[in-house]
């Protein structure tokens, strides 16, 4: 294998693993560009993942063949915004603690997929492996272009889709005035409601997005890498997803090109086996790196980056 080869490899498997973070590390940048600190994306992606996996199954058992994991995806997304119902109600309405919201959120998602999971598969930890899931697009002329070509161009679907996410956000949150008020709400509640923005709507709809978001990358994770949804499909993804959000400075390019470094991190294991120096190296440090290489770029973000000025702080009306 020649060095164009495996450049071009590194480039198509750190797409797989950033696909889902890049969903994900977006779904956290709109809850807490509206004010809400959302700790729950990992349970967010676990039941996108779950929803995706068991809508699949049950389509392809159902007589769909290529279309299944299209009905999964759009389950995944459902079932991840029907959760983040539960973080928005209980931080906005009721003004609870947003941290320990979201650590219950991932602690009860995970807790039911499993759960679910067993109750629907006959006491089995896992659901079965999925026949049909997404496979990679090639792009006619585009896929032919060498090192890029593979690399960028030959991909699953959900990676197109998120790149259009990654522009359509930039575009609404900076260039439209749904995007304005979301930031106003987020940096100037007070000054927002007296102008007449509604606080708890745009809220609301910050953290839903968030959940819509997260739980396409759980199913991304479920439909293209996977094959199925167990206790460990996410693995901390989206802890990661919110390093992402930080270290790309709340902004959509930024948390992209973020969790793209993540995604390469992750990518690097799978990458390094190709090569007969890695059967030197502890299989243990591959599946480290992405969590050593987060809590370093957390730690010299700390103090760099500039968080939304109302970011984790319930907002009172009658206290304005």
């Amino acid at each position: 294998m020649n060095a164009m080869d495996t450049i071009g490899q590194l480039i198509s498997i750190t797409l797989v693993f950033s696909t889902a973070l890049i969903f994900t590390g977006l779904g956290g940048l709109f809850s807490e560009r509206s004010g809400v600190v959302n700790i729950g994306l990992e349970g967010l992606m676990i039941a996108g993942a779950f929803g995706a996996a068991v809508f699949t199954d049950q389509a392809i058992k159902g007589g769909m063949t290529h279309g299944a994991p299209w009905i999964g995806l759009i389950a995944g997304l459902v079932l991840g915004l029907v959760v983040s119902l539960l973080h928005a109600v209980a931080t906005i309405t009721f003004r609870a603690d947003q941290t320990i919201v979201g650590v219950v959120i991932n602690i009860l998602a995970a807790g039911l997929a499993v759960y679910l999971t067993k109750s629907l598969y006959e006491g089995s930890g896992q659901t079965p492996t999925l026949e049909y899931v997404f496979n990679p697009v090639a792009i006619p002329g585009l896929s032919d272009i060498p090192l890029l070509g593979k690399g960028i161009f030959t991909a699953y679907p959900t990676t197109y889709i998120v790149i259009g996410v990654v522009i359509l956000s930039y575009i609404v949150l900076y260039r439209t005035t749904f995007g304005l008020r979301l930031r106003a709400v987020g940096e100037h509640p007070s000054s927002a409601d007296t102008v007449g923005i509604s606080v708890t709507k745009y809220r609301y709809i910050g953290v839903m997005l968030s959940g819509a978001l997260a739980g396409l990358g759980g199913a991304t994770i479920a439909l293209t890498t996977t094959s199925n949804f167990a206790h460990n499909t996410i693995s901390g993804q989206g802890f990661i997803a919110i390093a992402a959000v930080i270290f790309g400075k709340w902004n959509p390019l930024g948390v992209a090109g973020a969790a793209l470094f993540f995604g390469m991190a992750q990518a690097l294991r799978n990458w390094a086996q190709l090569f007969e120096w890695s059967h030197h190296i502890p299989n243990e440090f591959f599946y480290m790196l992405p969590y050593l290489l987060t809590l370093i770029v957390l730690a010299g973000a700390v103090g760099r980056s500039s968080a939304p000025g109302a970011l984790g702080e319930p907002y009172d009306p009658a206290k304005r």
